[in-house]
């Protein structure tokens, strides 16, 4: 259990264990997502996560749940040796309207960070739309996590988010960036502390994002369409060339930044 204050009171962060607590996640889900009824997570969802080895972490004001975030077991190959080795994978986290902006997401990811260390992983993995520079910045800058895989229309065809001018349905692909985070490096863990880590150096090259992709969807969805086309194409050619993203600049203009591998 954590406790921790924020501008509005305090927090406090525990695991989800009842009906009623996961009740409350799905109910944050439309709050925060405002996502049809399909695409959420429901309450068996979160239940058979947690008989299966993952866990739900929820951050409480009092008695009312103001964020979570899912973490569910995963297997990879190991980089150093090859074997499979257990993971976490972030499936999805959500914070309350009134609370985001507060730092509750960053408290529920370190959270998490510990929770996972505590079990003896070292590697969370999720994914997040590559135009959405709120959560370029919040995942790359704040957490330190590193990407080195781009897949286009992960989800299949979007036709319940992205909206036109007159409420139409658009069907954008659900491009998303794959998010490895190494829960002991040395910049998590600087991150981790408060500090800053240690300098990436010159970018090697940098894709940019338009400043407000909602506006941008909304005015002209086939001018969208051709910037999300772009970005795919750029950061597919980053990869092939054998670059990791490791940096993102807000401004003057919001840019990914990738840099050779150490």
């Amino acid at each position: 259990m954590l406790r921790l204050i924020t501008e509005k009171g305090e927090i406090e962060i525990r695991e989800c264990t009842t009906v009623e607590e996961f009740d409350a996640c799905v109910r944050l889900q439309r709050e925060a997502f405002g996502l049809p009824d399909m695409e959420l997570s429901p309450r068996r969802h979160l239940i058979v996560a947690r008989s299966a080895g993952g866990w739900t972490l929820g951050a409480f004001a009092g008695e009312k749940m103001v964020g979570f975030v899912l973490n569910q077991v995963a297997v990879r190959r190991a980089p150093e040796t090859g074997a499979e080795e257990i993971i976490g994978y972030s499936h999805m986290m959500a914070v309350a309207k009134d609370y985001q902006n507060c730092g509750v997401g960053s408290r529920l990811k370190w959270a998490q960070r510990a929770r996972a260390l505590g079990e003896g992983r070292r590697f969370i993995r999720w994914t997040w739309d590559p135009v959405q520079s709120r959560n370029a910045h919040f995942n790359i800058n704040r957490l330190g996590v590193v990407v080195r895989r781009y897949v286009a229309n992960y989800y299949g065809t979007d036709y319940s988010t992205a909206t036109g001018k007159f409420g139409d349905p658009l069907g954008l692909d659900s491009d998303r960036l794959v998010a490895e985070w190494e829960l002991d490096s040395s910049r998590v863990e600087a991150l981790a502390r408060g500090d800053k880590p240690e300098p990436l150096g010159e970018p090697a090259a940098s894709v940019e994002i338009p400043p407000n992709w909602s506006a941008l969807v909304r005015e002209d969805a086939e001018a969208a369409r051709r910037e999300l086309t772009r970005v795919r194409e750029e950061f597919q050619t980053a990869f092939a060339a054998g670059l990791v993203c490791a940096g993102f600049e807000r401004e003057p203009r919001p840019r990914y930044l990738f840099f050779r591998e150490p």
